[in-house]
């Protein structure tokens, strides 16, 4: 049976002619440490994963988006840049199986803590960089990012749906949702918020969850699935 590292190139469907750097990126300091001596880790290919992935998705987002505005085209490229995303990205690729971490860092869930599996994505991209060149890593955010690179709208609502919202409303009825808790339930340590949002006074959704920011969110993304399917129907 293939060690995780080689099942992630066959995910990739690349193969690194420098194992080294793609053992160096899946490296957490954690786990360096308590080599003896130490051996590399991936905080610097962080820094240049970030920026790799900065070019790329700008360049992939230009040459499909020529008529945005820079506004709006800074908003898709931060939403499909920041920690949401690269965590997602990783798990797309079952990172979490491959990242060497301390045996501390282990036992306290870290594989699949979001930071640790932001940073080793980002790492990842810079070792394919160094290994490949530019060509694998566009390859790659192609495929991970899919659909999000082509519709400024899904990319806003799986960023921020409130803010999503608010853009429709406003668009299609000139008024912006209103965010009301209906209720506030369970011990202090483990409250539970409801919220709902409504429009003109009209209740568009409810969703609950541990804080109101959150549930909020929820209703938001609840109430936009709604309005788009209705506005997709008529």
């Amino acid at each position: 049976m293939d060690d995780p590292i080689t099942q992630l190139e066959q995910r990739l469907n690349y193969s690194f002619r420098d194992k080294t750097v793609l053992r160096m990126a899946l490296t957490h300091p954690s786990y360096a440490a308590e080599q003896t001596p130490p051996t590399p880790h991936n905080q610097t290919l962080e820094f240049l994963g970030d920026a790799v992935l900065q070019f790329v998705v700008t360049d992939l987002l230009y040459r499909q988006h020529p008529d945005l505005d820079e506004g709006r085209l800074t908003k898709m490229r931060s939403a499909l840049t920041n920690e949401e995303a690269l965590t997602l990205y990783a798990r797309r690729l079952a990172l979490s199986t491959c990242l060497l971490l301390g045996r501390g860092e282990a036992r306290a869930g870290g594989s699949e803590r979001a930071s640790n599996l932001a940073d080793g994505m980002e790492a990842l991209l810079a070792a394919l960089y160094l290994d490949g060149g530019l060509a694998p890593v566009q390859t790659l955010c192609e495929q991970l990012a899919g659909e999000l690179l082509t519709d400024y709208g899904d990319v806003l609502a799986w960023e921020n749906p409130k803010g999503a919202l608010q853009e429709l409303t406003q668009k299609l009825h000139q008024t912006p949702p209103n965010y009301e808790v209906l209720e506030v339930s369970g011990p202090d340590h483990c409250p539970r918020f409801e919220v709902r949002v409504t429009l003109n006074g009209v209740e568009l959704a409810k969703a609950a969850a541990g804080n109101r920011k959150t549930a909020e969110k929820r209703a938001a993304e609840i109430a936009l699935e709604k309005l788009t399917a209705h506005d997709t129907a008529t």
